[in-house]
């Protein structure tokens, strides 16, 4: 299943994504959904902060008998002039805002980071094997 949806170019992006990640995984375990929109948050508030609209996220949930659950969120925008980072970077204990990227390492198998004028793409992977629980246990 895809989900693709336009995102308001606007503090509230992070919302609207977390909405549209929650809607795109209905009945998915809950911790794997609370990593996924919180990836989603963070990768919209990255578009809206740095980037130019117009603001899509992409939520595409697949079912893989090798792995369980892949989940790839994307979030592209208009561009920005800025190049994106080689690794994400914490920001000093004191800052306000910075660590989104490395809150999406943090839970992410993969991701990656485009920047550019024409465009910017922001994506992630997660994977989910379902614990297999044997009777009785």
């Amino acid at each position: 299943m895809t989900l693709i949806t336009d995102l308001p170019y606007g503090p509230e992006a992070a919302e609207v994504a977390r909405g549209a990640v929650t809607l795109a995984l209905r009945g998915t375990e809950t911790d794997v959904l609370a990593d996924a929109r919180l990836i989603g948050s963070e990768l919209a508030t990255n578009a809206f902060v740095s980037g130019s609209p117009p603001l899509v996220l992409c939520v595409d949930r697949r079912s893989l008998a090798s792995v369980g659950l892949e989940i790839e969120i994307t979030v592209t925008d208009g561009g920005c002039s800025r190049p994106a980072p080689a690794s994400p970077t914490a920001p000093d204990d004191q800052a306000e805002s910075g660590r989104g990227l490395v809150i999406v390492d943090a839970l992410a198998d993969a991701w990656s980071l485009t920047t550019g004028t024409n465009g910017s793409r922001a994506w992630c992977r997660l994977t989910h094997r379902p614990c297999s629980s044997s009777p009785g246990a």
